[in-house]
């Protein structure tokens, strides 16, 4: 019991940590960390050249399935989460009884 109160209180605080950077900042555009590493190593050494090309990545065809592809992932990443925080809630009520 105690546990889902902590774990309550930290999801609370991570979506008002949310809403708190958008109403503070409504026009920020939000980028990675991959264009600010970019902008860094360009500044450091501005001759520098990737050895690595990098991964290939995937781009979806279009915005619709983009879309569903992110809430597949969220669904799974729920259902994962979900299915531990119910193992491990029926293991301490039988450890109880």
């Amino acid at each position: 019991m105690k546990l889902e109160y902590i774990v309550g209180i930290i999801a609370i605080l991570f979506v008002a940590q949310f809403f708190y950077g958008v109403l503070a900042h409504p026009n920020a555009e939000f980028g990675g960390a991959d264009g600010e590493a970019e902008n860094v190593i360009t500044a450091i050494s501005p001759d520098y050249q990737p050895w690595n090309p990098g991964i290939p990545t995937f781009e979806p065809p279009s915005g619709e399935i983009e879309s569903l592809l992110f809430a597949l992932q969220a669904a799974i990443g729920s259902l994962i989460i979900g299915y531990f925080f119910g193992y491990y809630r029926g293991k301490n009520q039988s450890v109880q009884q």
